[in-house]
């Protein structure tokens, strides 16, 4: 039975509650939630993980029905069997359904049968967002062999092969390189001057300042509505760069945090970014505080807190922080280094250092070859050619002694699903060969500081992302590894969850781990030491986070951010290259 309504909103749910069943308990991930989205406007939906956005979006899309109260879908109530409402929306999940044995075109004319589209006017819709993806030239390649960012346009063409007026994105732009989602976020925006309404949760703050209203979720409930400046405006006079002659950032960072009246503080270009309370906070000797306008970042922190950072925040406190100077000891040494996949060459010819004690960061767009080059470093991929050093050790000829000195975690989470926290535990305990005493003593530590006791009897699948991270970083811990690899280790995980996440990275490298990490929220890449920025399988740069904002700099762009950095730099290496291809 359809409802009617003379509610013009594309989108309104009322009084929604939705529970699911989780073994023998029941979890209520909307509570009550009410929503109205305005048309032709692009709102962004964020909160932490678990907040409830898949749900919503889910709801939306009529594939799940709520528990109580009701979903509006431009003022009608329906569900997925309304086909007349189902024509109207767009949905495009976290993992879109390509089929990666098919080529783009093959992809498209697929999806194209399966929604029922007439052949020749699904053929003009297919050249439409073929030219608004650039995938154009593309049509012909395995879905398979197209880099993330790639894909991600290709499962937002799929998608739009309807024109929708009503357009949800689950977070459409997780996992790809920045310039990708610039492209994507570009083509969102196309939509919205088209008409389109666009409800699309993202974990990018600065994707949130372009939205033109933004609702954030909090344990299911609608925490508050709003264009960003609703968000910011109450801000005013709390935002401040900090910066000090003699101190490092991360060191600053730390005794920042931990000052009274400071809700937040985070590394950014050429100094520390701080939140303060409502009362103001008096500079310590040799600190110099800029004002600074307020972001939905500092929103964002200031209403949900800057996350749980536990025993981490107390060690980075209590330990010296390495000074990452040019005497250290170099633990990892890369020369020439080759990567060949039959004729196609993965990486080429890479160089770099890596000093005790750094974090080192290796950056570049999707199929640049970082995956490969941190496969090869942990002894997971034979090199092609070159050599590489770690831990003293010639991986080359004697990986496995290296591997028993390293911490891995994959792009992946190479967590068992199947298995329970404790279970994972244990599992990779004995795969570092801990026994007896030594691996009940790491399986304690790493409840502990992980605060992974609550979650010890749940299987790694129905973890939320966050708390599989934490898994995935305690069990690459157990043996205490001076090295750790981390391959995008952030993607996907709410912002909360990535404070806490750099807050232990940072405790780690101040007690003198090595930390090499791969990532595209540029953000992270200031609290790196050195980085490397690869394209296409070749340094391109390196050096400190600085430096690489200074290759960067031009009239236009006297001081530009290290994603504006990461852009200018790959794009000026690359359009020779696509020009000549």
């Amino acid at each position: 039975m359809v409802a009617e309504t003379a509610l013009t909103s594309p989108l309104r749910l009322e009084g929604v509650h939705k529970r699911f069943q989780r073994g023998k308990e029941s979890v209520l991930a909307l509570d009550g939630l009410d929503l109205d989205l305005a048309p032709g406007q692009v709102t962004g939906l964020l909160g932490p993980d678990g907040a409830g956005k898949t749900t919503l979006l889910r709801l939306a899309a009529g594939l799940l029905r709520p528990s109580e109260g009701r979903v509006f879908l431009f003022g009608r109530e329906g569900g997925a069997e309304d086909k007349d409402l189902q024509v109207r929306i767009g949905y495009m999940p976290q993992r879109f359904g390509l089929y990666e044995d098919l080529t783009v075109q093959e992809n498209l004319d697929l999806y194209s049968d399966l929604q029922g589209l007439d052949p020749g006017r699904a053929r003009h819709r297919q050249d439409e967002l073929l030219a608004l993806t650039a995938l154009g030239p593309f049509g012909k390649r395995r879905a398979g062999a197209l880099s993330g960012g790639m894909k991600q346009k290709l499962g937002l063409a799929c998608a739009l092969l309807r024109a929708p007026p009503l357009l949800l994105l689950d977070e459409p732009t997780v996992g790809v390189d920045p310039i990708a989602r610039r492209e994507l976020w570009e083509i969102v925006q196309g939509l919205r001057a088209a008409g389109t309404t666009v409800l699309m949760s993202t974990a990018y703050f600065d994707e949130a300042e372009h939205c033109d209203s933004l609702v954030l979720l909090h344990q299911g409930r609608l925490l508050r509505q709003g264009s960003p400046e609703h968000f910011t405006e109450p801000l005013r006079g709390r935002c401040y760069r900090v910066r000090h002659a003699d101190e490092r950032r991360r060191a600053l960072r730390e005794s920042l945090q931990q000052r009274p009246g400071v809700r937040d503080a985070r590394i950014v270009a050429d100094g520390v970014r701080v939140l303060t309370g409502p009362e103001p906070v008096t500079p310590e000797a040799g600190e110099r505080w800029e004002p600074m306008p307020p972001t939905f970042e500092d929103a964002f922190v200031d209403l949900l807190g800057s996350g749980g950072a536990g025993s981490a925040a107390t060690a980075a406190a209590a330990s010296p922080v390495t000074t990452g100077d040019a005497a250290a000891e170099t633990v990892v040494e890369v020369k020439e280094l080759r990567k060949c996949f039959g004729r196609y060459e993965a990486v080429k010819s890479s160089t770099f250092t890596v000093r005790r004690g750094e974090i080192f960061g290796l950056l570049g767009a999707n199929g640049a070859g970082k995956t490969t080059t941190f496969r090869m470093l942990c002894g997971l991929l034979p090199p092609s050619g070159g050599s590489l050093r770690v831990a003293g050790v010639d991986m080359r000829r004697a990986g496995s002694t290296a591997r028993a000195r390293l911490g891995y975690v994959a792009q992946k989470f190479a967590l068992y699903g199947n298995l329970s926290v404790d279970q994972n535990l244990a599992f990779f305990a004995a795969a570092y060969d801990l026994g007896g005493p030594a691996r009940r003593a790491a399986m304690a530590r790493a409840r502990e500081e992980f605060q992974l006791a609550p979650y010890g009897a749940v299987n790694a699948d129905d973890l939320p992302l966050g708390i599989k991270q934490r898994l995935a970083l305690a069990c690459a811990l157990l043996h205490e590894p001076p090295i750790l690899f981390l391959d995008e280790p952030t993607s996907g995980v709410d912002p909360l969850t990535r404070r806490e996440f750099w807050q232990r990275i940072n405790a780690l490298a101040a007690q003198g781990v090595t930390v090499l990490i791969t990532t595209h929220f540029m953000d992270e890449a200031e609290y790196c030491d050195r980085l490397v920025l690869m394209s296409r399988g070749a340094v391109l740069a390196q050096g400190s986070p600085t430096e690489l904002r200074t290759l960067a700099q031009s009239p236009d762009r006297p001081d530009p951010s290290m994603e504006e950095a990461f852009i200018q730099l790959i794009e000026a290496h690359e359009s020779p290259l696509r020009q000549a291809s």
